[in-house]
């Protein structure tokens, strides 16, 4: 029987997508279930799987391709090759505490190799992809090609391929891509909010030695109870849900005529992929633990870097963090997320020089950011919302009452 495998769709309104990447060959065994090729839209990255085992024709090889069509055909009465290995014997095998010592080699086998020939040879980048897609290598081209001619030899020669490498020019190249269905509509969507909004950004500096005294002194505690590291984004996300509790409107949204306020707190966390910037959404933030936040933030970036964020993952959210100082960004004006009104950047932690009750001390400073839509959100708000993080971030026990002090709490004033 031959199955075939159409393109699912990935969300409402989405007609067609892009074939990324097939992760098996054309016509090699396949087993139910297995991940056979990635399939790109305009929001998010999805597996193709196989409905049934058995040898798989590839109809589309790569490009963009419509909704409910034909990818590939499955052949479920072919005979499984004995060679044919399913998807877990492929998978690393796990390496024993303590490798045992190697033999010793005796002088012959020790005598350095010859180098081959066909590692002087230059590849570009663009070959090199093709390469390892076909799963060939310099030497296979190489054998492939007819032989060498005095005309093969004037051409390398007129191109100095035998010059001295110190005083060849640089070579000229340029590499086109097409852009991926996810690109181009993140830039439709960044231009979008440019002109749609009256977006705005404050700034203030946070100062971080609480947090990294907290940090030093129960890491180890943290990370033998839950089995993760204590970040610094745990304590953002619940400074943020703070913050958004004492000013609603940054946790806001336009609808239409109307003005929408959740009263729950959706964090979008942007995290860098290999297909670009995305920002999954850590679901109602306020009811979590510092410790269910940092999970929940490790595997939202795990997905990420997989390629497996999915569109449950990106829908919803009614605030965005961002975090440019882990590629050691100073200062910037993050751009909203829409629908969203409201996204607090993060930056890179430098020591500086700052006035502490009167007296000049260095401390670990970052300065954060929110960019804010002006349309809903007024000054008041955004700058009291910023004051409010800062303030969680500065006295973290303030998390624990609301942002309220202690102190007065404790003398009932």
């Amino acid at each position: 029987m031959k199955v075939e495998i159409h393109i699912p769709s990935p969300g409402e309104s989405i007609t067609e997508v892009e074939i990324a990447n097939w992760l098996v060959d054309d016509n090699s065994w396949v087993e139910k279930d297995q991940e056979i090729a990635e399939v790109e839209s305009e929001k998010a990255t999805l597996p193709l799987l196989a409905s049934h085992s058995g040898v798989v024709s590839i109809k589309v090889q790569s490009g963009t391709i419509k909704v409910g069509e034909v990818a590939c055909i499955i052949d479920t009465d072919a005979q499984k090759p004995e060679s044919a290995e399913t998807p877990t014997d492929t998978a690393p095998k796990a390496q024993p505490e303590s490798e045992p010592e190697p033999e010793p080699k005796s002088k012959l086998q020790s005598a350095p190799q010859p180098q081959p020939e066909s590692s002087q040879v230059k590849v570009t980048p663009l070959a090199r992809k093709l390469m390892d897609e076909q799963g060939v290598s310099v030497d296979d081209i190489i054998k492939g090609l007819k032989k060498i001619t005095t005309h093969e030899v004037n051409a390398a020669l007129a191109a100095g391929s035998f010059a001295d490498p110190m005083q060849k020019p640089a070579e000229r190249a340029e590499e086109r891509t097409t852009m991926s269905q996810l690109r181009k509509k993140l830039s439709q969507r960044l231009v979008a909010v440019k002109n749609e909004t009256a977006m705005l950004t404050t700034f203030n500096e946070v100062d971080m030695s609480r947090i990294m005294t907290m940090r030093k002194a129960y890491q180890k505690d943290f990370q033998e109870k839950y089995g993760i590291k204590l970040g610094f984004m745990s304590f953002f996300t619940k400074a943020v849900v703070e913050g958004l509790k004492h000013h609603p409107m940054v946790n806001s949204q336009i609808d239409g005529d109307e003005i929408v306020t959740p009263n729950y707190y959706d964090i979008g966390i942007a995290v860098q992929t290999p297909k670009g910037l995305m920002v999954p959404v850590l679901r109602n933030a306020e009811s979590l633990t510092m410790a269910q936040v940092e999970k929940g933030i490790l595997d939202l970036a795990e997905k990420g870097r997989k390629g497996r964020i999915g569109l449950d993952d990106l829908s919803g959210g009614t605030f965005t963090i961002t975090n440019g100082g882990i590629f050691g960004s100073m200062l910037s004006t993050p751009i909203l997320n829409p629908p969203q009104s409201g996204i607090l950047g993060m930056h890179n932690i430098m020591e500086r020089p700052v006035a502490v009750n009167g007296k000049v001390e260095i401390r670990p400073m970052m300065y954060i950011a929110l960019s804010y839509d002006h349309r809903i959100i007024d000054g008041k708000d955004s700058v009291g919302f910023l004051t409010k993080v800062k303030e969680m971030l500065e006295n973290p026990e303030r998390m624990l009452t609301s942002g309220a002090n202690p102190d007065k709490m404790l003398l009932g004033i």
